[in-house]
């Protein structure tokens, strides 16, 4: 059966690499249809609206996208698409692998770990103000609803993938209310799950647990804010951005894309590293059950990586992007 999903190239380096993504998504044999949308900031000069109404009809209708990154002004002008895209299709989950590469430059080798951040609420839903001209106010959300489907989608997810632990990050120490809910919400759903280990950790350890022991980690669930630091120093831990990939799952729809920003700089000089976007391409696949073409991309990137010369200039290699796209392709038609 062929899928429509929809396309949305994003900003910057975006074009490049969901291009990349494309190509070797089509590579596979896997039978999907692009529907090729705008947003960002090309979208906002083109039509004075950096998310479309045709863009949201598009996800609306198809129920799952690909997309670029896209970028946000700092301080001034419209707030985050991405948000913006969370809360308006209700995506409760952004899910993110942490895991390590053959013949990438890291802190640790091995780690293979998932975090699961709350992706609705928290301070993230944009309530603020001006106190006074010199005083500015954000309020912090956490709702009980929230925290429990956050937290019942980190067990499901571990015991699907068979991994043993949870660990919720909190700072229920200083925030009682807030963060106490959202640790006790996910203690209740802990009793459900006498398979699973539960602990809790409070967000700066668990910083610096992360950085030291990533090991001991298998699948971390926190509040939106928390986990989207802790995804990013997770990042870190393996390489960088470039190889980070993300889905942002709902209850009926879902968006796959690249956690790393446009990179504007590079926009256009075919150099960006597509990876990121690539293994988020392989999320997507396996959220429409194509296990066998997420498996061969998973397989040839593997491949590709552990070759330094093979890969792009920001991970040590001397490839470009469409380099770099064409031997994973040539690996998968090798499989």
């Amino acid at each position: 059966m062929e899928r429509i999903i929809t396309l949305i190239p994003g900003d910057g380096i975006g074009k490049g690499i969901i291009d990349a993504t494309t190509k070797i998504i089509e590579a596979t044999g896997a039978k999907i249809t692009w529907d090729v949308q705008e947003a960002g900031l090309l979208a906002n000069e083109k039509y004075g609206n950096p998310l479309p109404e045709e863009t949201l009809k598009s996800i609306e209708k198809n129920k799952i996208a690909l997309k670029g990154p896209l970028t946000t002004p700092v301080g001034v002008g419209f707030r985050s698409i991405n948000v913006a895209l969370r809360q308006h299709f209700k995506l409760f989950a952004n899910v993110r692998p942490i895991k390590s590469f053959d013949g990438i430059d890291s802190l640790h080798n091995g780690v293979d770990l998932v975090i699961v951040r709350e992706n609705t609420e928290d301070l993230y839903k944009g309530i603020e103000y001006m106190v006074t001209k010199d005083v500015a106010e954000s309020i912090k959300i956490i709702t009980k609803e929230a925290s429990l489907k956050i937290c019942n989608f980190a067990f499901d997810l571990a015991r699907q993938e068979k991994r043993n632990k949870v660990t919720l990050v909190h700072k229920a120490n200083i925030m009682k209310f807030s963060d106490g809910l959202f640790l006790k919400s996910g203690a209740e759903v802990s009793s459900n799950y006498k398979d699973i280990e539960f602990e809790d950790v409070i967000v700066d350890a668990m910083a610096m647990k992360m950085v030291m022991n990533p090991k001991d980690y298998s699948v971390i669930v926190a509040p939106n804010l928390y986990g989207d630091i802790l995804s990013d120093l997770g990042a870190g831990l393996i390489g960088g951005l470039g190889i980070a990939p993300s889905g942002n799952i709902g209850e009926n729809c879902a968006i796959f894309e690249p956690v790393h920003g446009s990179a504007p700089d590079i926009a256009g000089k075919n150099i960006a590293n597509p990876t990121s976007a690539i293994l988020s391409g392989v999320m997507l696949l396996k959220y429409i059950k194509e296990f066998e073409a997420a498996s061969k991309i998973e397989k040839a990137l593997e491949e590709v990586l552990k070759d330094k010369e093979k890969c792009t200039i920001d991970i040590g290699g001397k490839l470009s992007t469409t380099e770099f796209t064409n031997a994973v392709i040539g690996k998968i038609k090798d499989l």
